[in-house]
């Protein structure tokens, strides 16, 4: 998008943004997963007790372990945060900040929920926790994060651990209901795809009236199989008949969907044009919408309309664990919203762009001002 377009799409969406003094609050249900994360800087150069050069990029730390091998080495990890992780909670947790009704059921514990949920628990209508949440090192670099998790425990997300919480009624306005449900990592959730098929009969029982959104989020799949990723997407076409489905990508994982449904892209995924890409696999795939983020840019199509938008790019992000769970809080929201889907792309983008910048996510008026700030530094980084 070049930057006069841009320009009119941020500068209409700060418009929308301002007029309205505060976000109007949707029923949203949000599942499964839940993490308890650690934000770790790992050092480079020690140099005092107190003092120490960081690892800005995974190059560098790569680097490091390939110059050890055969020999051994030490590597310093440096703990900075604890904090509620897991795709779940934390895009529940954004969505809650922007002053919606958010009702969680997922792995906060058992049968006791951790600690570390506990403001997200207040924040929210409705919380069932039916696991234990697992555990996940995050090592926080300047182009990107490795998350080294600890995943025993998401075997227990199961439909009959989830129906022994909760009667059938209240599964009923959960997910029939609610304006949007997220069901997101599927990837780390052992028995999602027999969630999801659970789920589809009980709604096939119901035959609910209404066709809320559904978002949903592989969290990089590269560890299953094709077979398991064709297996889903087919899941998530049934469930087309009763929500408007919406897949979030990301792109690498994004080529990696591509890659299993047979599609075969024109460039290596490191240059292909990210429209290129979303609308490939928006015509392969029968759903309402497919979105897809990089890094700098993100595209849609939802509803045979496509967008593409340029992101506020930040070249020093104070936190990039949780960026792309913001962003899809974002993109729900304007959904939700019913904003035209260049601004849905704004929202979504803005909601990210705030979180790497300051490590929490935005309140409505965090995302009005954010707006603002970025309308003025269009084509700069800030």
């Amino acid at each position: 998008m070049n930057t006069a377009s841009l320009s009119s799409v941020v500068g209409q969406l700060a418009g929308y943004l301002q007029s309205k003094p505060s976000a109007h609050s949707y029923r949203i249900t949000v599942g499964f997963d839940g993490f308890v994360d650690q934000i770790i800087e790992v050092v480079d150069k020690r140099y005092s007790a107190s003092s120490y050069e960081r690892m800005e990029t995974i190059a560098q730390f790569g680097e490091r372990i390939v110059r050890s091998a055969g020999l051994s080495t030490n590597i310093e990890l440096v703990p900075k945060l604890v904090k509620i992780g897991g795709n779940g909670p934390i895009m529940a947790n954004a969505l809650a900040a922007a002053g919606q009704q958010i009702s969680y059921l997922g792995a906060l514990g058992v049968p006791e929920i951790d600690p570390t949920f506990s403001e997200f628990v207040k924040r929210c209508r409705h919380v069932v926790s039916f696991a234990n949440p697992g555990r996940t090192d995050a090592l926080e670099f300047l182009d990107g994060k490795i998350l080294m998790g600890k995943l025993t425990t998401l075997a227990e997300i199961t439909w009959e651990n989830l129906i022994a919480r909760l009667d059938r009624e209240m599964l009923k306005e959960l997910f029939t209901e609610a304006d949007l449900v997220a069901t997101v990592n599927w990837t780390m959730t052992p028995y999602m795809n027999d969630l999801w098929d659970k789920l589809y009969q009980f709604l096939e029982a119901e035959a609910p009236g209404s066709r809320p959104f559904l978002f949903v989020d592989l969290c990089d799949p590269e560890k299953r199989s094709a077979e398991d990723i064709r297996r889903a997407m087919a899941s998530l076409e049934r469930f087309s008949r009763f929500y408007r489905v919406v897949l979030g990508l990301n792109l690498k994982e994004a080529a990696e969907v591509a890659k299993a449904m047979g599609i075969r892209l024109s460039q290596a995924v490191e240059t292909i044009p990210l429209a290129e890409i979303t609308q490939r696999l928006s015509g392969r795939l029968q759903l309402w919408g497919v979105v897809v983020h990089a890094v700098k840019a993100c595209a849609a199509v939802c509803s045979e309309e496509s967008a593409e938008v340029t992101g506020p790019y930040c070249e020093r992000p104070k936190l990039t664990t949780g960026a792309g769970d913001n962003f899809n809080a974002g993109f729900c929201l304007g959904l939700l919203l019913g904003l035209p889907l260049p601004e849905v792309l704004a929202l979504a983008s803005a909601s990210s762009g705030f979180y790497v910048r300051h490590g929490y996510s935005p309140n409505f008026i965090d995302l009005q001002e954010f707006v603002v700030l970025w309308q003025t530094n269009i084509g700069r980084s800030f």
